[in-house]
């Protein structure tokens, strides 16, 4: 078979060079940072923003401020239960006043007085009744007063011990955890208040901030997005076939278009591949998986850059 010559000059030389590089090719990826999502934990307007998304910030810096009137009332309702759970329990723990005590006594010597003259007039009236100068019913009626009398005189007596007598043991326990539970329901609410103003959880820079003042996130949304560590990463997808040849600990040269190659060392592949169908776990389909992984970037001048960056990471031979 004839072959034209200027075709073979055209195919030697791609022909040699795919022979001559026989390097895998690069990964690519993205740059990525550590990520802290503060996130709302009431559902309060935001009042004021105390940051902007770029800023650089320490641990312990205020972000932002949420409305806290509502939350200042439930501490009002708080402090007055604790106040009157604290009160029932010295009341308990000391006993009654001096005041209360002779004002039950006062109480029982009125009773006594009433039951005595119910005694009298049951006695007239059923003497009268026995001589026929008065109807049964007239005894029945002052029997009836009689005994609620004595009734009267009872219940006197038995608050008298009770005031007189003391707390039991039972009633001051009750008591007691009455007022623990009063005040830790005021701290949890205080804790809750004092998170309304947001901190930074740990240095960083704010990424993402998606709300304004004056709207009101729902309870567990992200209320800002925190970039944090000493350097970004580059998450790279591997293919199934190279996975077995990495460690943790390889050297990459990691690119981005317009900046020099940046040093990274592997710090993380999944045991997972990122898509895991059924049918891709064998077969032909299985060379298609792949396993993210990342690469932590090196050098002071990585620290300046953004995240979501394309880039290509090549592995060093050894």
């Amino acid at each position: 078979m004839h072959v034209d010559s200027r075709l073979l000059a055209l195919l030697l030389p791609a022909v040699l060079a795919g022979c001559a590089d026989s390097s895998p090719p690069p990964l690519v990826g993205t740059l990525e940072w550590d990520r802290i999502a503060v996130t709302a934990e009431l559902a309060e307007p935001v009042l004021r923003w105390a940051v902007a998304e770029g800023d650089e910030v320490e641990a312990g810096a205020v972000l932002l401020e949420l409305d806290a009137r509502r939350q200042d009332a439930r501490m009002a309702e708080a402090r007055g239960d604790l106040a009157a759970s604290e009160a029932r329990l010295a009341e308990l723990t000391h006993g009654a006043r001096i005041e209360t005590i002779d004002a039950a006594r006062a109480e029982l010597a009125r009773a006594r007085a009433a039951q005595e003259d119910a005694e009298i007039d049951y006695t007239r009236a059923a003497t009268l009744v026995e001589r026929k100068l008065a109807a049964t019913a007239v005894a029945d009626q002052t029997f009836a007063v009689r005994n609620q009398r004595r009734a009267e005189t009872e219940a006197a007596e038995a608050q008298l011990r009770e005031l007189t007598q003391g707390t039991r043991p039972e009633q001051i326990d009750q008591a007691a955890a009455a007022v623990e539970a009063a005040r830790a329901a005021l701290e949890m609410l205080t804790l809750t208040r004092e998170r309304l103003t947001v901190h930074a959880p740990r240095a960083g820079r704010i990424d993402a901030l998606p709300f304004r003042v004056g709207d009101q996130p729902p309870v567990g949304a992200e209320l800002v997005s925190l970039l944090v560590g000493d350097a970004p990463y580059a998450r790279v997808f591997v293919p199934a076939p190279r996975r077995p040849e990495l460690a943790i600990g390889d050297r990459f040269e990691v690119y981005i278009e317009g900046l020099a190659p940046f040093s990274a060392s592997l710090r993380s592949v999944r045991s997972e591949p990122s898509f895991t169908p059924y049918y891709a776990l064998a077969g032909d389909d299985a060379s298609r998986l792949v396993y993210r992984a990342e690469l932590l970037l090196e050098g002071a001048d990585a620290a300046a850059l953004p995240a979501g960056l394309p880039l290509t990471a090549v592995r060093r031979q050894p």
